[in-house]
């Protein structure tokens, strides 16, 4: 790894002069985006159109030309300057740039809030005239997807309280983010040889890995019983996010918080329910695996800290760049040589891709982008297997863009977040299956193949408990009851001995973890981890059992952007997410795999 960013050779640094050739380009554009405010307000040419939007279809025409057309050039100067200030969070020009093109973001948004209410409020046969109007045909989904909201819609005045009082109820949110971000800190924890070792949000994974059981214990407790210290606090802010969601349900008229939740994306409470039903009825081939782990790792009883310890050897199977960026390629073949080609431009001579850790660059990975950029992936790459694994996965997310970007107009370029992790996750897959097939010997199948069983452990069978957790929290208080740290603590716990405890100890600690977990803030989120990988990994077997067909399908999916509703959009690729096939088809795999790595640790 280089530290010093001057010294990295172009090649692995992300070509972000492609959106602006410099800071100083890049400060010119921003002020000229600024230059028409007036006052207080920012985009006076738009709040010109207030209230007239009854006036005809032209008028509303004119008025989505003008809000798109910001939309996009402040969607290019955000990209820009998030990517810079990515790079070195602590550069205080790129920092001040982020911070203020993120408030007018935010300004944006506040004063673009009055426009779909105020379409809204047009009574049925205008709103059809309008959504079938010649004059806004490409307009047309857009206007659908906001009229489907019409049923839960109420007054411009109460749209505005309810706005403002949303507004004002992010604060358990941000709240839990800078306590836990900034303000907690723990202590350092032991390993079996008594060293102590600073504990971080970051290196609490690796400890978990660790060979070390003492050490994996020391960092499971002491994480858990710090955020215990606070439960009280952290349980009262919860009880903010699910008061919040409830004011939604109340206002709105939903029938439950989980109805408000998916409502907008049409996605049937039905979907949440099998998923947890599903899931909850197939936990023996979880047991089996956890059975094999205590077996693998010597362990008369099996601890909630045992199950990401590796059960077997490092495999030592270590990649450069180079090597990394050609077996992704090599994995993706089965999607085609176009697909193959624009991949291996992006990773190549486009610059993508931002590939080692730097002094002060933001850490983890991510693929981000606009419409008028090509899609940048960040990476922090060291040449292990996981490294491997995310650059594909992030190639994944930004494939997805690419197409949905070149064969979309803008409104509807940027796919729904329910189908987000279905492009990544699905060439994940790919990579697996690649890897697995050349593997050396059998030490790395065995690796690769464990690598693969923890995967899908955490992303269905653990996030489908935290989604069912999540609903049952939703659930009392829309019965009246108050969420208490005890009677959360004892819900959390009971979950976590439904779903391991029959192979597991359910330490007590854990009663504490649900006050650790970022989504909980973010509204019915999680469940979208385990439909997800349900999907890619159907529409995986599709690809490779159909052929031609099937991989067209799916390539369809990825270009479609937003112009279909989730559902949908996966029924175009092949899969249909309102029944239990995906879940099932995921759990059989599941199953296979632990029965294939019985064989392979049994084999001489």
């Amino acid at each position: 790894m280089e530290n010093d960013r001057s010294k990295l050779s172009k090649k692995d640094i992300w070509n972000v002069e492609k959106l602006f050739e410099s800071p100083e380009m890049w400060e010119k554009e921003f002020l000229f985006f600024m230059s028409e405010k007036k006052n207080e307000v920012i985009f006076p040419q738009i709040a010109e159109f207030v209230g007239k939007i009854k006036e005809g279809e032209k008028t509303l025409f004119e008025l989505l030309n003008l809000y798109f057309e910001k939309e996009r050039t402040l969607s290019k100067l955000y990209t820009y300057a998030h990517l810079r200030h990515d790079e070195d969070v602590a550069h205080e020009k790129h920092k001040d740039a982020f911070d203020r093109v993120s408030m007018i973001y935010y300004l944006f948004s506040k004063e673009m809030s009055w426009i779909e209410p105020e379409i809204l409020q047009l009574n049925n046969e205008t709103l059809e005239k309008y959504t079938n109007s010649e004059v806004l045909k490409d307009y047309r989904i857009y206007l659908e997807k906001i009229a489907y909201q019409k049923p839960h819609t109420r007054s411009i005045e109460i749209e505005e309280m309810a706005a403002l009082a949303v507004i004002a109820m992010q604060t358990p949110q941000k709240a839990f983010g800078l306590l836990n971000n900034a303000d907690l800190t723990f202590e350092d924890v032991v390993d079996g040889k008594g060293n102590k070792h600073k504990l971080t949000h970051g290196k609490y994974s690796l400890y978990l890995q660790s060979t070390d059981r003492v050490l994996r214990k020391s960092a499971f407790t002491t994480m858990q019983n710090t955020y215990i210290n606070f439960e009280n606090t952290i349980t009262e802010l919860i009880q903010g996010q699910v008061q919040k969601s409830l004011f939604v349900k109340r206002i709105k008229n939903y029938a439950s918080c989980l109805e408000q939740s998916l409502y907008v994306h049409q996605i049937d409470t039905s979907v949440y329910h099998s998923l947890v039903k599903t899931v909850r009825s197939n936990l023996d081939p979880l047991y089996d695996y956890l059975a094999l782990r205590k077996q693998v790792l010597g362990l008369e009883k099996l601890h909630l800290y045992d199950l990401y310890a590796p059960i077997t050897e490092d495999s030592s199977m270590k990649f450069s760049y180079d090597e990394a960026k050609k077996i992704t390629l090599e994995s993706v073949e089965p999607l085609g040589e176009e697909y193959q080609a624009i991949l291996a431009k992006g990773l190549g001579e486009d610059r993508w891709v931002d590939v080692y850790e730097t002094s002060r660059k933001r850490s983890g990975a991510y693929s981000s982008g606009c419409y008028d950029s090509v899609p940048y992936i960040l990476l922090n790459f060291e040449g292990t297997l996981r490294d491997c694994m995310t650059l594909t996965h992030e190639a994944g997310h930004s494939m997805h863009s690419y197409l949905s970007h070149k064969n979309q107009p803008y409104p509807y370029s940027h796919y729904p977040i329910f189908v987000a992790e279905v492009a990544s996750t699905f060439n994940e897959e790919l990579l697996f299956r690649h890897l697995l097939k050349n593997a050396k010997n059998k030490k790395e199948k065995i690796s690769l193949i464990a690598g693969k069983l923890d995967d899908i452990r955490s992303t269905l069978f653990r996030q489908t408990m935290f989604a069912e957790f999540e609903l049952k929290i939703h659930e009392l208080a829309e019965k009246g009851a108050t969420l208490s740290a005890p009677s959360l603590k004892k819900l959390y716990y009971e979950l976590n001995h439904d779903y391991y405890g029959k192979e597991c100890v359910i330490d007590e600690e854990v009663s504490g973890e649900y006050l650790r977990i970022p989504h909980f803030y973010y509204n019915f989120y999680v469940y979208q981890y385990a439909t997800g990988i349900s999907a890619a990994l159907t529409l995986v077997e599709k690809v490779l059992r159909e052929g031609n067909e099937a991989r067209d399908a799916y390539l369809k999916f990825l270009s479609s952007g937003s112009s279909k509703y989730p559902i949908d959009l996966l029924k175009t690729a092949g899969v249909d997410m309102t029944t239990r096939e995906p879940v099932i088809t995921l759990i059989k795999y599941f199953s296979d795999l632990v029965h294939d790595l019985k064989e392979l640790i049994q084999k001489k």
